[in-house]
């Protein structure tokens, strides 16, 4: 059988929860072998500027990966209930979907996420087991590749909404064209 959109977004979104799951078991991990660090409480005590990137970051990626996931519903509904044979364009389109949601969404979020770690100064933790100085404008270098890969996730998204509309307008696979 033949792997449908559906299931390339499932198993992506499945993907981006086991990279996020990584990120959360690193944290944790430098957390537990410097002890005397609080990395959470850290943020949380200074949530202004960096740290606020931080946390922005992990609940936007967090809301990518439920994009991605209710996205396949989308997919679902066309390739399974409706059975809507996808054309070339319609399959193009759907590609340039996925890459963007993934790439884009979780490249812009992974970055916002590194970039608040650097400014809050707790990315020294993970290399000398102390936190360093928080400097807020280490984090001006982040803004364009932040932009670039929104950019790319809004293309994602908008090249997803022309393949439902191809797609739900063609015609049922089998059926007499």
């Amino acid at each position: 059988m033949r792997t449908r959109w559906v299931d390339r977004f499932i198993i992506t979104a499945i993907v981006q929860g086991a990279v996020i799951t990584g990120m959360a078991l690193a944290i944790v991990g430098v957390q537990v072998t410097y002890a005397n660090v609080n990395i959470i409480q850290h943020l949380s005590l200074s949530f202004e500027g960096a740290a606020k990137w931080f946390f922005l970051g992990i609940v936007f990626h967090l809301i990518v990966i439920i994009a991605i996931a209710v996205t396949a519903l989308f997919y679902s509904h066309l390739e399974i209930t409706l059975k809507k044979k996808f054309s070339r364009a319609s399959n193009t389109l759907a590609a340039i979907h996925l890459i963007g949601m993934n790439v884009g969404g979780a490249g812009a979020m992974m970055i916002m996420t590194f970039a608040g770690l650097a400014g809050s100064g707790l990315l020294d933790v993970f290399a000398t087991g102390k936190p360093g100085p928080q400097s807020p404008a280490i984090m001006d270098s982040f803004v364009e590749p932040i932009g670039g890969f929104v950019a790319l996730l809004a293309v994602g998204v908008i090249c997803g909404g022309f393949c439902f509309m191809l797609a739900y307008r063609s015609s049922p696979e089998g059926a007499a064209s």
